[in-house]
């Protein structure tokens, strides 16, 4: 009989980062309802970008603080689950950023093999679909197998949400469920032998 790789479902961990850091942005209040609506199979955490200092290929020796810690939290996960915006028809800065400061240096890489997925969140009608298929890319180059299918593009968001910062259209919140529903899956599919997920 074959190796194969198999996922106890209730250990899968998923890292969340959200490429706006305003607090009251709509990609973050996404990012919270979508741990909500994650099937039970995953544990989703929000890992925060914002105190990284810009990456500089000098600072490798004697790395600063914070890309170690950042570093050292992502490898603790089995998946990793983007919420960008766009801006000027790409990702924020400080998004990129994270990304650079993970895939170095090279054969450190922390990205490398983790199943991810994007979701993307504008007020636009186009769902930020520039940002969404650029940071597709970057992920592509630090070996990410991102999910193809179902996609993200999330439009209107400055009338998505309630008071409670809860999504309001029911046909959202559906198609949410099963993204995630499908990341599960892609997770369950691409996990590698060597992350936290349990053979």
């Amino acid at each position: 009989m074959g190796w194969f790789l198999h996922i106890t479902r209730s250990m899968a961990k998923v890292a969340v980062i959200v490429g706006s850091l305003r607090k009251d942005s709509f990609n973050r209040k996404m990012a919270e309802n979508l741990i909500g609506l994650a099937p039970k199979s995953l544990t989703l955490t929000i890992v925060e970008i914002s105190g990284l200092s810009l990456y500089n290929q000098d600072l490798e020796d004697n790395p600063p603080a914070g890309w170690v810690e950042f570093r050292n939290q992502i490898r603790a996960f089995d998946g990793v689950l983007f919420v960008t915006p766009e801006y000027n028809r790409s990702i924020p800065g400080v998004l990129k950023n994270a990304i650079d400061i993970g895939s170095r240096p090279p054969a450190q890489n922390i990205w490398d093999g983790k199943p991810g997925a994007i979701v993307s969140v504008t007020p636009g009608s186009l769902g930020a679909l520039a940002a969404n298929q650029h940071l597709r890319l970057s992920l592509s180059a630090v070996n990410i197998p991102v999910m193809p299918k179902p996609e993200a593009y999330i439009g209107g968001a400055d009338k998505l949400f309630d008071k409670e910062d809860n999504i309001i259209p029911e046909s959202t919140r559906e198609h949410m469920k099963k993204f995630m529903l499908a990341f599960a899956e892609w997770i369950n599919r691409n996990a590698k032998p060597s992350s936290g997920v349990p053979l």
